[in-house]
C-alpha cells in the first residue's frame, strides 16, 4: 500500500517545512543579542535549524538505497491505513469544527463520536462523557485558570 521509503520521504518534507516556518517566524521575532540580552527568536532559529538538519538527514537516508528499513515494500498495509484513518479524520474534524461551534460544543461532539459511534460505550454513557468533557473544560480554563477558550461562529451568532 504505502511504502517505507514514501513514508520516510514524506515525514522528512512535512518535517523539515515545520523547520523552515520556525526559522522563518523567529527571523520576524529577531536573533541574536540586544541590550536586553538574548532576542526572542534565537532560541526558536536554533530549534528550527535543528528540525531542518534532522529533516535533511532523514531525506537523504531514505533517498540513498542501502539496506535498511527504507527498502521494506510496505510499511502500513490496508488495514492499519483504515485504524490510522479511525484516528486522524475524526481529530482533524475537530480541530475544523472549533472556530464554528466552539472548543466546547467541539470537544463534547468529539467525545460522542469517538465513544459512541465505534461502539466503545453506550449512547446513554458516552454522552455523560461528553457533557463532563464540555464542563471540565470550562471549570478548568474559563473558571481556574481564567482564560477564554474559542467560543466558534454558533455562539457569537447565539448572542453568547
Amino acid at each position: 500500500m504505502i511504502s517505507r521509503r514514501a513514508l520516510e520521504l514524506a515525514t522528512a518534507v512535512l518535517t523539515g517545512g515545520f523547520g523552515v516556518s520556525v526559522v522563518v517566524s523567529s527571523l520576524d521575532n529577531g536573533i541574536g543579542w540586544s541590550s536586553a540580552g538574548v532576542d526572542a527568536g534565537t532560541f526558536p532559529f536554533l530549534t528550527g535549524i535543528i528540525i531542518v538538519l534532522g529533516s535533511l538527514y532523514n531525506l537523504v537516508r531514505g533517498v540513498l538505497p542501502v539496506a535498511s528499513l527504507a527498502n521494506v515494500p510496505i510499511a502500513i498495509t490496508p488495514i492499519e491505513l483504515r485504524r490510522l484513518a479511525g484516528l486522524f479524520v475524526p481529530a482533524a474534524i475537530f480541530v475544523a469544527a472549533i472556530p464554528l461551534a466552539g472548543m466546547y460544543v467541539a470537544s463534547s461532539l468529539y467525545v460522542f463520536a469517538v465513544l459512541a459511534i465505534p461502539r466503545h460505550q453506550s449512547v446513554p454513557r458516552a454522552l455523560a462523557m461528553a457533557a463532563a468533557t464540555a464542563l471540565a473544560l470550562y471549570v478548568v480554563f474559563e473558571r481556574m485558570f481564567q482564560v477564554s477558550l474559542p467560543h466558534g461562529a454558533l455562539a457569537a451568532a447565539l448572542g453568547f
